[in-house]
């Protein structure tokens, strides 16, 4: 994000700060992030990083404070689908003890996780079901895995409906996606 903010004036022709001014004076409502970024678009022509850094920017500026890791992951596993959460921990530990260089990062819909790139990600897609996304370079024959778009960057995924699910097999793919991607 620094890195975005720093050339923003190169590629916009605006600082950060002029920006900030503008999407104020705009009457878009700075914390609604999807209009301050579909405006940016349309009216200016700004590129897609650029428009995300600035819509942060914008509401943060007035006021909001973005969810922390904990608060993404409790809001996924809330509700209808808080009974996936022990899958959701069974898997994030399982993860997390690939290596030191595994970092989490907050979302939305899913929780991916990443080292130099994201190689998995994990999202609780229906009640009753948690989806493990697996980035591959080079897939492995699987009867488990299945093709996909998502969740996050993911090639492959599994669906997963009880810890019984995380079994060797899911955490040898796992493994071999974080391989797979240094």
């Amino acid at each position: 994000m620094s890195a975005v903010i720093g050339s923003l004036a190169g590629r916009t022709g605006r600082s950060l700060d002029e920006w900030l001014a503008l999407v104020g004076s705009s009457g878009i409502d700075p914390l609604d992030q999807n209009a301050v970024r579909r405006w940016l678009r349309a009216e200016h022509g700004v590129p897609q990083n650029s428009q995300w850094a600035i819509a942060d920017a914008a509401a943060q500026a007035a006021g909001w404070v973005r969810p922390s890791l904990d608060d993404y992951i409790d809001r996924q596993y809330s509700g209808a689908k808080a009974a996936l959460r022990p899958i959701y921990d069974t898997l994030a530990a399982a993860i997390r003890q690939l290596g030191d260089d595994v970092t989490v990062e907050g979302r939305g819909g899913y929780t991916p996780f990443v080292r130099g790139r994201q190689f998995a990600a994990i999202a609780a897609a229906a009640r009753d079901r948690v989806d493990l996304g697996l980035r591959f370079t080079d897939p492995p024959s699987s009867g488990r895995l299945a093709a996909s778009t998502g969740p996050g960057q993911a090639t492959h995924k599994i669906a997963l409906r009880g810890l019984a699910d995380v079994d060797d097999e899911v955490r040898h793919l796992v493994k071999l996606a974080y391989d797979q991607n240094p």
